[in-house]
């Protein structure tokens, strides 16, 4: 424990790399990822790397910098390896762990709760589920994070601080390039207005031109994009921009106390971050007021301005989940040292609560993958036993600990546990297994180019279609009125669900012979989805 605490960048990457990297590929790649990957795919293959694309259309609703990355990674790693395509995503959350670890360590001077905050925001749910269900977020706040940190390094100096200013304003551009200004509005707008309100006096007026600097530096990277497609195909992009915006205000519009819950997406650390937020009960028991102060307006005020924003999604939270990591290391430092002397059953029966419920998952665990699995067990029999002993091992040892109150073991088993839940439990629940869609699209591709048929898809289908199927696949209607009919005799069509009018304009020009029915749902979801359902037909002109 004591190499961990005195090496924590190492401790950070080591472990991120270890929680996500074995079982990178084993998931099921989501809507947000097939359309991110399509348009890095025709990046490589069609050159497309400024005028992005989707499925051969402009696609300029998010700004290209994650999507250059995946491409470039793919391009290494090769275009069929969905490992390539998601190795910069757990990057930025190594990233984003260790500027954590950096941004704590500058507002705390503690070295190990610095640690401890890091590890509380690389478990956190969202911070992890981000990268697969929304790949941009990753990218805006952990460089945005990079920003903050040498941001926090400028007041800190006498001088102008250049170096931090260029680098500040450099990585906050960098994401403005990933995201747009999501991250400045939802993470740095936040800590400065916290920072005014608990660090006033630290604000100088030498600092109105650095700061000044940084804006600018940072609109220059991130909206060089912006400009060039705008100037380039200014029609296109002032479609789709305009419907982004529209969507802002009528698509999934929810009232202002939508995000009451907020603590709740911090996953397996829920009653510690909640604590954590309740000032009267914290501010006679944290180390440093002014500290937690700061974390626990920055949090409210990314709540608070986020909610202000009409569309809400539960995604849409993850950069309030970076300050409440910090928020809630107040409380888990208080418990490490004071939980041996707590006397007030209030105080300690959410300890056993918090820390019970993990200790059970880890030892019902071995019986509960048996009971999914079921004899789908025996195929990755080695690595069952393995992780069994393993959550078993950690479920024991919470329990053990939590007797003894040593909070600081149980804590860091606690994220062990974590970490291998994602390391072994994602490999056992691999597409060999009980992940596999239920019939996948991934090899019409091969033999309809076999059989020089080429494949379209009539009304809709779904990204996670094309991005199986492995290339573009052009639409035969593209709205009520207008239709683009293939000129081959024979073409292969793709239909998700067929109106009795689109029948009867398809039946009156082909003959349609029903191959076979494509499902990307898994097969042990109880709803199957009719989104991800096409029938393929072979049509031939009449």
């Amino acid at each position: 424990m004591k190499y961990f605490e005195k090496h924590p960048i190492i401790t950070l990457s080591i472990f991120v790399a270890l929680m996500l990297l074995p079982g990178l590929d084993k998931m099921q790649v989501s809507i947000m990822e097939a359309r991110d990957f399509i348009t890095g795919r025709e990046m490589l293959t069609d050159g497309n790397w400024i005028f992005t694309t989707m499925n051969g259309e402009a696609r300029y609703e998010k700004p290209p910098l994650p999507t250059w990355s995946s491409a470039i990674s793919a391009g290494i790693f090769g275009k069929g390896n969905l490992f390539g395509w998601r190795f910069p995503q757990a990057l930025m959350v190594m990233l984003a762990g260790v500027f954590v670890f950096f941004i704590s360590r500058k507002l705390f001077d503690d070295k190990r709760q610095a640690l401890y905050n890091g590890l509380l925001a690389v478990t956190s749910f969202y911070v992890v589920g981000i990268i697969i269900e929304a790949p941009w977020d990753i990218y805006t706040h952990a460089l945005m994070l990079v920003s903050i940190f040498l941001f926090l390094k400028l007041f800190e100096t006498d001088n102008a601080g250049w170096k931090y200013v260029a680098g500040a304003g450099l990585f906050m551009g960098l994401s403005f390039l990933s995201k747009g200004p999501i991250s400045f509005y939802g993470l740095f707008l936040p800590l400065i207005i916290a920072y005014a309100i608990v660090y006033g006096k630290r604000f100088r007026r030498n600092k109105i031109l650095p700061v000044l600097s940084i804006l600018l530096i940072a609109m220059a990277i991130g909206g060089w994009w912006y400009l060039y497609v705008r100037l380039g195909d200014p029609h296109t992009f002032s479609k789709i921009a305009n419907k982004e915006t529209g969507n802002w205000g009528e698509y999934n519009v929810k009232p202002f106390y939508y995000y009451w819950n907020f603590f709740a997406q911090s996953g397996l650390w829920t009653i510690p971050a909640f604590i954590g937020l309740l000032y009267p009960y914290m501010k006679k028991r944290v180390s440093n007021l002014k500290a937690y102060q700061l974390t626990l307006f920055w949090t409210l005020f990314s709540v608070i301005l986020l909610s202000l924003v009409p569309e809400k999604k539960a995604r849409y939270l993850m950069p309030t989940l970076i300050p409440l990591a910090l928020n809630t290391g107040f409380y888990i430092e208080y418990l490490i040292h004071e939980f041996k002397n707590m006397k007030d059953k209030r105080e300690i029966w959410p300890v056993y609560i918090e820390f019970g419920i993990p200790a059970v998952i880890g030892i019902a665990l071995p019986v509960a993958i048996v009971f999914i699995m079921k004899q789908d067990v025996t195929h990755h029999l080695v690595l069952y036993i393995v992780s069994s002993l393993v959550f078993l091992a950690i479920g024991i040892n919470i329990i053990r600990f939590i007797v003894k109150k040593q909070i600081d073991k149980v804590f860091l088993l606690t994220v062990g546990l974590f970490g291998s839940l994602l390391l072994f439990g994602l490999p056992l629940l691999s597409s060999d297994l009980i992940g596999k869609p239920l019939h996948p699209i991934s090899g019409l591709k091969t033999e309809s180019d076999v059989k020089h048929i080429k494949v379209y898809c009539y009304d809709f289908i779904a990204p996670e279609m094309i991005w199986q199927y492995g290339d573009k696949i052009s639409m035969v209607k593209k709205d009520s009125l207008h239709f683009n009919f293939p000129k081959e005799k024979q073409f292969g069509l793709l239909v998700n669900q067929l109106e009795h009018r689109d029948s009867v304009i398809l039946y009156s020009r082909y003959q349609l012979q029903k191959i076979t029915t494509y499902n990307l749902n898994y097969k042990l979801q109880t709803h199957k989805g009719q989104r991800l359902i096409n029938d393929f037909y072979m049509a031939t002109k009449k």
